[in-house]
């Protein structure tokens, strides 16, 4: 693939560059919280996609000596950054929205204010879009969790908007609205620092491959080897982009090195084929031997659809 997907980072580089010069602008002329807590957010978006560059150029370097497998991992420290980052945000909004409740203030110039801040919105959803796209063609956990981030900047800005729309047409008595639609946001930015926090902490402690790759895997053993083959110590991870799956696959004794080694090729390519970026490690036993069931049922004995819906629940 000879696209990088460190081109899209770059766009929300760009984009948190322009926003941010934007939001600062409305809450100078506004003098509102509200649009304060707006410009911070974007402080932290542009803090995040420094940093997500930093992390997506480290995973995108191959395999050496002293990481065998990688460096994919390296993508999870960012959106877990990213994460700590927007917390970090949320603390900054509320203390500023304290003190606006203490000292009431109307805004000013807001509609002017309100204009700016739709036009930086409009810059965020855009680049979110394109970065949403870039995720899915490259399979990247940064991507799309910067992408996630703005466009819930967007919706949060939105709502802003829309709040202190309200006070172009209510009296300065009102004025505590400004500092309520902070606390409002500052309470959905930490939903967000922590949905990223616990999809970093996810990637990071090795969790399995999601119950639809995992019947893939399964299908495409089948599919190769026929309906009743046999295997267990099913295994999967995913680093980055990139995928890990083993297990043992249990032949009769009978079979030729040649004939495994073959038939293993041909499970390696099908399932390479249904996912992206697969890396697959295949241990041939002998069936009729009782030392080739010693491993555990990691992923079920023969890996039967049934079994992953014992494990995984039916989720219909």
């Amino acid at each position: 693939m000879s696209e990088s997907p460190r081109k899209y980072i770059l766009y929300s580089i760009a984009a948190s560059v322009l926003t941010m010069i934007l939001k600062s602008w409305a809450w100078y002329v506004t003098d509102s919280v509200g649009l304060l807590s707006d410009a911070l957010e974007t402080l932290v978006n542009l803090s995040a996609a420094l940093f997500a560059f930093a992390t997506l150029t480290l995973a995108l370097k191959p395999a050496d000596e002293n990481h065998a497998y990688g460096h994919g991992k390296a993508e999870y420290f960012s959106s877990g950054a990213e994460g700590m980052l927007i917390l970090v945000a949320a603390v900054g909004i509320v203390y500023a929205s304290i003190e606006r409740f203490m000292s009431p203030s109307v805004p000013q110039n807001l509609g002017l204010g309100l204009g700016i801040a739709l036009l930086s919105s409009a810059v965020n959803y855009g680049t979110a879009r394109i970065m949403l796209k870039g995720a899915k063609i490259h399979d990247s956990i940064t991507l799309e969790a910067d992408a996630r981030h703005l466009l819930t900047d967007v919706w949060t800005s939105i709502g802003l908007v829309a709040g202190l729309g309200i006070m172009l047409f209510t009296p300065d008595s009102w004025a505590f609205i400004d500092p309520l639609i902070a606390m409002v946001m500052a309470a959905n930015i930490v939903f967000t620092g922590f949905s990223l926090i616990r999809k970093s902490y996810s990637g990071l402690m090795d969790n399995t491959l999601p119950r639809d790759e995992l019947v893939l895997i399964d299908s495409a053993i089948r599919g190769c080897g026929g309906e009743n083959v046999l295997y267990h110590g099913l295994r999967t991870r995913k680093a980055g982009s990139q995928r890990f799956v083993d297990f043992h696959l249990l032949l009769s004794g009978e079979t030729t090195i040649y004939e495994s080694h073959k038939l293993c090729n041909e499970i390696e390519d099908c399932i390479k084929s249904d996912l992206n970026n697969c890396h697959v490690t295949i241990h041939v036993e002998p069936k009729e031997d009782d030392a080739s069931y010693d491993c555990e049922e990691t992923g079920g004995l023969c890996g039967s659809v049934i079994r992953l819906n014992e494990q995984f629940g039916d989720e219909e």
